[in-house]
């Protein structure tokens, strides 16, 4: 019996290589001689980096910069030296989650820390940048970002604007005389999981802004300063970006991106996937399992149970995606997928469904085996397999 767990991180409660094991103990639970394959799995988010350094071999480069707060802090890059290519997280540079709620303001926060992450791997030698698009608590279009890359952003006196989202209403101009030139020079790859464009309704301020500490009338304010820097930034760069699907993602360090490189957007669970082998692997699996903190009808834009349930489904595999949350419509997953399993089995808080995650985890997964192998396992059982012939229902 052979099983891939390919789950993301079920986020604030376990991480993806802890959700694979805990999906894997479970299966053993009920088939003590199962070959479970874990294979921790990212879209762009947390993990993103150590599933690529870990599918591609590599070591982890660690180095100094600031937080989306300005706070100085460690930090790190992947880095496989064969390929030149250096595997950076947005969130390591400017990470909601290394901010205390009271930080939260992204009229203010800045991604100059991934500016300092991109320089620290150019400086290491990179000639190619996968960069993970997830996680940020800023919203100024990377302007920080590029700002510590060597760009200028001006007020009308010539004068370069403070650090946030609020101050891009007063750009007037870019002095790209500085721009380091080894950026040009490399190929950048974005793992993104949404497609949101950078303005507007569906935009990064009025989708993420709220999440990252903005009220209303921030997202407004935010939403203007963005139109500000597409005017700019489009006019003096000759390139339309602002409409782009993924151009809102990360506070619009995905349109940053598109703006100044000549970087392509690519789903990046789909890039994880390839990095580690995942349809070899799940071409000899019996079952794939794979999940997340939430399930709901954005799944299916590219998130990581959307790219294994695909896979799975079209090499003929049954797949189980587990939700720490479930809610319906699913969308096109209904369609890939097996089942889609809620791993909480009764009312209670936030705080507890996190605390309790990994053994409602390893409880799904059990039950799943139960179910979808226990006619098939009890048959196939014999001496020669390793496998116990009775009494593997009470395992």
């Amino acid at each position: 019996m052979r099983v891939v767990c390919a789950p993301d991180s079920f986020k604030e409660s376990m991480s993806a290589l802890s959700a694979a094991t805990h999906i894997a103990e479970g299966i053993r639970r009920f088939v003590p001689g199962a070959e479970c394959v874990c294979l921790p799995m990212a879209d762009g988010g947390e993990g993103f980096t150590e599933a690529i350094r870990a599918g591609l071999g590599g070591t982890t480069v660690p180095c100094e910069c600031v937080n989306a707060a300005g706070r100085p802090q460690q930090a790190a890059f992947g880095w496989i030296p064969e390929r030149e290519l250096a595997v950076i997280e947005v969130a390591a540079g400017c990470g909601l989650a290394d901010l205390a709620r009271s930080e939260r303001d992204p009229l203010t926060t800045s991604s100059r820390g991934v500016g300092q992450l991109v320089r620290a791997a150019l400086d290491h030698g990179a000639r190619r940048l996968a960069i993970g698009l997830g996680g940020s608590a800023t919203n100024d279009a990377g302007a920080g970002m590029m700002a510590e890359l060597g760009v200028r952003f001006l007020d009308s006196g010539g004068r370069a604007l403070p650090q946030g989202g609020a101050a891009l209403a007063d750009l007037c101009g870019l002095d790209l005389s500085g721009l380091d030139p080894r950026l040009g020079a490399c190929e950048i790859e974005l793992a993104c999981d949404v497609d949101n464009p950078l303005l507007g309704p569906s935009g990064a301020s009025a989708v993420y802004g709220p999440q990252k500490g903005a009220n209303p009338s921030d997202v407004a304010v935010l939403d203007g300063a963005l139109a500000r820097w597409a005017d700019v930034v489009e006019s003096s760069l000759d390139r339309e970006v602002r409409d782009r699907p993924g151009a809102g993602a990360a506070g619009g360090l995905g349109a940053c991106f598109l703006a100044f490189t000549s970087a392509r957007l690519v789903p990046g669970a789909d890039l994880v996937a390839e990095a580690i082998g995942l349809a070899e692997q799940i071409r000899h699996a019996d079952l794939v399992l794979t999940g997340e903190g939430r399930v709901d009808a954005q799944t299916h834009h590219g998130k990581t149970p959307w790219a294994v349930a695909r896979l799975a489904h079209g090499l003929g595999k049954p797949v189980v995606v587990f939700g720490g949350q479930v809610r319906e419509p699913l969308g096109a997953l209904s369609q890939v997928a097996t089942a889609v399993v809620p791993i909480v089995s009764g009312p209670c808080t936030l705080a507890e469904a996190l605390a309790a995650g990994p053994a409602n985890l390893t409880n799904s997964a059990e039950m799943v085996a139960r179910l979808l192998l226990g006619s098939r396992y009890c048959a196939a059982a014999d001496p020669s397999s390793g496998l116990p012939v009775s009494g593997a229902a009470s395992q």
